[in-house]
């Protein structure tokens, strides 16, 4: 395949484009510069840095040192999800519950397409096996961080009603039904409106960088559709064991809403 390389002078005229939108908003007061500023340097340490460890990953091949780049992905992963929740449960749960439900999902769709579908030699190369988990991990963290965030502050919203539910003889099953389903909603969306938007409005990120070095546009599309349809199952499974573990844990064996469970960094329950 024949690619464009790309110069240091190509990279820092994009940055410009970073610039000036921190100009934009430093013109009209939305404090969002230094943001913008740090999120744009943090882009470029942490590419080039895994540039450096995925092209180490690739001389080696080794399952061990490719699973452990796997599993600090997921637990950088789960960090996220947490510092994206203004509610927040109490205890190993508010870290424990996003992660374990990402390593469940991402992992186990990601083994399925090395396993049955790319089936490179070997399967657990790092070639395709740490992008693969990069896209179908990142997607379903969206998906977790929405579904867990609309969770929580739905149920701290909805207490009255909840706790009449409870009151009329209502399991916590059907008392959390409503804000159950909104969560799960929530967490589907990003992914539905991507896949709705593929090929019509815009080009996969994915499909458009193999374009780009040169790759036969059908494989391309080929691969795309195969990541589309992994990251809308790794997402659909990671929100659902993310939001009925977090509704069940906001309940007991009594069936009482227990928002004693939960906290807030700038509430109290």
């Amino acid at each position: 395949m024949n690619t464009v390389a790309l110069t240091p002078w190509d990279l820092g005229l994009a940055a410009l484009l970073v610039l000036a939108n921190a100009g934009l908003s430093l013109l009209l007061s939305l404090g969002l510069e230094r943001q913008l500023v740090i999120a744009a340097v943090r882009t470029l340490v942490q590419l080039l840095l895994i540039g450096l460890v995925l092209e180490w990953l690739f001389a080696v091949s080794s399952p061990w040192w490719t699973a452990a780049m796997g599993l600090v992905m997921v637990l950088a992963a789960g960090r996220e999800v947490l510092s994206r929740q203004e509610w927040r449960l109490v205890g190993w749960w508010t870290y424990g519950l996003g992660t374990a439900s990402m390593l469940a999902a991402a992992g186990a769709v990601t083994v399925l397409a090395l396993t049955a579908m790319v089936q490179p030699d070997p399967w657990y190369a790092p070639r395709y096996a740490i992008p693969l988990l990069g896209m179908i991990l990142g997607n379903t963290m969206t998906g977790i961080s929405l579904g867990l965030d609309t969770l929580l502050t739905s149920a701290v919203r909805e207490r009255v009603s909840i706790e009449a539910q409870i009151a009329l003889g209502a399991d916590r099953a059907r008392a959390f039904r409503g804000i159950v389903r909104q969560s799960l909603r929530s967490g589907l969306i990003p992914i539905i409106n991507a896949m709705s938007a593929a090929g019509l409005i815009s080009l996969p990120g994915m499909m458009t960088g193999q374009i780009l070095a040169g790759a036969n546009p059908i494989q391309a599309v080929k691969y795309q559709v195969l990541i589309m349809f992994l990251i809308a199952g790794g997402t659909g499974l990671g929100v659902f064991v993310a939001v009925l573990g977090a509704a069940r844990r906001l309940s007991d064996d009594r069936h009482r809403l227990r928002l004693d469970r939960l906290t807030s960094p700038r509430r109290e329950v």
